[in-house]
């Protein structure tokens, strides 16, 4: 089955999670995605994190459905494929430093004198303008210049992180949105490719809700608050007896009501002060103690059960091993088997979004360095002699390989 993005044709000219992550998501709902790897070794995710004989698992799940090909892009020869791929190419997606790809011959100005109708995606710590745009960042920047750090933590404690690359990933988020609307306009004839320029930081505070102008008119600064939920209450993270936690997020008046009746708590239920969330959000402390009275003398079954019986908005604070057992991930296929290509069986995450007519698929995992057929040049308008791999091992495509338009 054909996916939504078939035929549309992607160069991904990036390294570690931010534009692979992007190219990875289009791939998946049936983007054709080239990925440009410098000679001697590739993207660097090939050997982070936990490792499988020599190369990462995160690189099968990020790399999934991309074709590699090794080029050397301090090179003529290097510069010309890409140049030709371009040719070709609906969409080009990268995270190099802002500038990075003008001094190589291949800036904005150049591919789109090629070819009008493509769209280039830059994702970068800041942007490809302003006073910052040349400094260096990462998504661990981004997060701590796009506010999220300074409201995450315990109250009064050390600005905390999540425990993924969050920043990377909301850019790879809005790289996708953009990508598909600028795509949108060529395919539909309402004009002709753009630059999509998208920032670490950007990412990040586009996401941090009404902070400006609360701040701007009122001169609240939000600050950290552990588990809960500022301003909105009760909405936070509970213990049970057998030391597990549960988010309960009771902010609306009826489930309000529905949750004092689960704690037996019917002094609170009828107390005309906490009626709506704002006389709530302001005895928030008095109200989470009741709930936390009450979790903490069930275990977390029982608990799930009550809320859920009662239909109060409850869940689990999940690990791996709890995400991997649950049945629901199960039932809706985000847990999905893969062969790696030493034939080991492991799962990957599944597809998000699900689209019913037309839903992703993973057609192959990140291939091992030096692992692509010659194949991967059809329909590119490209033909590849004397040739029987576009990215040998170890190798170098540009000096290599002679390419015919």
């Amino acid at each position: 089955m054909s996916g939504p993005l078939a035929g549309i044709k992607v160069i991904e000219i990036g390294a570690l999670i931010a534009a692979p992550f992007a190219a990875r998501l289009l791939a998946e709902f049936g983007a054709e995605v080239v990925k440009i790897e410098a000679p001697g070794g590739g993207d660097p995710l090939r050997t982070w994190r936990k490792l499988h004989q020599g190369t990462s698992l995160w690189w099968y799940l990020q790399s999934r459905n991309k074709r590699s090909i090794a080029l050397d892009l301090k090179t003529p020869e290097g510069v010309d494929i890409v140049k030709r791929l371009a040719l070709d190419a609906d969409l080009l997606i990268e995270n190099l430093k802002p500038g990075a790809l003008e001094k190589l011959g291949l800036g904005w100005d150049v591919l789109h004198a090629l070819n009008p109708k493509l769209t280039m995606v830059r994702i970068s710590g800041y942007g490809q303008t302003g006073p910052y745009k040349d400094r260096p960042g990462f998504g661990a920047i981004g997060e701590a210049m796009g506010g999220i750090r300074y409201t995450t933590g315990e109250a009064g404690g050390v600005p905390a992180r999540v425990g993924v690359s969050l920043g990377d990933s909301l850019a790879s988020l809005h790289a996708v949105m953009g990508a598909l609307m600028a795509v949108l306009r060529v395919k539909t004839g309402q004009g002709d490719g753009q630059v999509v320029d998208v920032s670490l930081v950007e990412s990040v505070f586009n996401l941090m809700e009404s902070l400006v102008p609360e701040y701007d008119l009122l001169g609240h600064v939000r600050e950290r608050s552990g588990g809960a939920l500022p301003g909105i209450a009760p909405s936070n993270t509970y213990p049970t007896r057998d030391g597990a936690y549960v988010v309960i997020a009771g902010n609306s008046d009826p489930i309000y009501r529905r949750l004092m009746a689960v704690i037996e708590r019917p002094d609170l239920a009828d107390d005309p002060r906490f009626a709506h969330n704002d006389g709530r959000a302001a005895a928030a402390t008095l109200i989470d103690a009741a709930i936390a009275g009450w979790t903490s003398r069930h275990p977390i079954e029982a608990v799930l059960a009550a809320l859920e019986a009662a239909q109060v908005p409850a869940g689990r604070i999940y690990s791996v091993a709890d995400i991997v057992a649950d049945p629901h991930y199960q039932a809706r296929e985000m847990l999905l088997p893969a062969t790696l290509p030493d034939g080991v069986q492991v799962k990957m995450p599944g597809i998000v979004p699900k689209l019913s007519a037309t839903p992703g698929q993973v057609r192959w995992q990140g291939r091992r360095w030096g692992s692509i057929p010659m194949w991967c040049w059809r329909g590119w308008g490209m033909t590849v002699s004397r040739s029987r791999r576009c990215a040998p091992r170890g190798g170098n495509v540009s000096r290599r390989r002679r390419v015919r338009a």
